[in-house]
């Protein structure tokens, strides 16, 4: 078999790319650093069916997406160029896009300390028996833990951060955690921008629910209408407030002059005679007690006619049949 060249290989790039541009409108862009090809092939088959992984050089990646912007118009597709930046891959799928992120996310694996590797995140030895012999205790005095010998063993006295996040991992920090055969750090692809129909935003809005769209929905309500009320502009929001504002200050110069309306006439009258006001109070509570002691009594009547046909299912007789 000939062996395909290099130009060849970049007009097969070309075309396979901007085949699935035309046929996927959604694109997960993610990062793959110490990925293996093992882990890589095992993400494949699990997204098999309604999604495709696709890596590659950025140059090439680029370029192929310039072509087909060039070639079909779609200027959209260009908003992808300033995301091809470090060792990433490209997802396009047709399924669910919080979906698809949560199945690339199980594809992760533990993978050991290895020297000079920047830490993700932070690694804490806990204390506890390490199962090694005490002629190991010069890696711990090298690194500070406090340790003792028991039962002819090193044990760790205190929990021990042993490495920061961002740190780059030192040669004595990866013994140690191969010693007591720790692997802290977990890999796989990490989604870091979502482009779909042309928007791209970031993989957090993917984790958004219903009632937090409603809450940021009713927050920027809430800053519109006061944004409104404080430059007397009328809006939507903000009518229902500014007419109950005109109301008051209808209301106030009626209290306080002889004009009156017929909306302030029964305040005008509740002012002059307080003793109407306590009067109404009292007949509302009363309506209420009313109401709940009527419900009562349908409770208890109830209660009686049920207890009234028990005893004329029975007969006379009891429920074990004894006269």
């Amino acid at each position: 078999m000939v062996k395909a060249t290099k130009a060849e290989k970049k007009i097969a790039y070309d075309a396979k790319l901007c085949q699935l541009i035309d046929e996927f409108t959604q694109i997960l862009v993610v990062a793959a650093d110490n990925v293996g090809s093992t882990q890589l092939q095992n993400i494949r088959k699990g997204l098999r069916g309604d999604s495709v992984v696709l890596m590659g050089k950025n140059t090439m990646m680029k370029r192929s997406v310039k072509i087909h912007a060039e070639n079909t118009g779609n200027a959209a597709i260009l908003n992808l160029m300033p995301l091809l930046q470090g060792n990433v891959g490209l997802i396009f799928t047709k399924g669910d896009l919080k979906e698809v992120s949560e199945e690339v996310a199980k594809y992760k694996v533990g993978a050991p300390a290895r020297v000079g590797l920047v830490a993700p995140i932070d690694v804490v030895v806990q204390p506890g028996n390490t199962g090694l012999d005490p002629s190991q205790t010069s890696f711990f005095q090298v690194l500070n833990i406090p340790t003792k010998i028991n039962k002819g063993t090193v044990e760790i006295i205190t929990p021990v951060e042993l490495i920061k996040q961002g740190d780059k991992v030192g040669s004595s920090e990866a013994a140690l955690l191969a010693k007591l055969g720790i692997r802290p750090f977990s890999y796989g692809l990490v989604v870091q921008s979502v482009y779909d129909n042309g928007s791209v935003f970031s993989p957090e809005v993917l984790d958004l629910t219903e009632d937090d769209l409603v809450q940021k929905f009713a927050a920027g309500i809430s800053m519109v209408t006061s944004l409104a009320l404080a430059i007397s502009y009328p809006t939507l929001a903000a009518a229902p407030h500014m007419f109950i504002n005109a109301y008051k200050n209808a209301l106030a110069i009626s209290v306080a002059t002889e004009y009156t309306f017929p909306q302030a006439e029964k305040v005008k009258e509740f002012l002059k005679d307080p003793s109407k006001f306590a009067v109404a109070v009292a007949a509302v509570s009363a309506d209420a007690g009313g109401g709940a002691s009527a419900g009562a009594a349908k409770v208890e009547e109830k209660k009686e006619v049920v207890e009234e046909s028990d005893e004329e299912d029975y007969g006379g007789f009891d429920m074990f049949g004894d006269e």
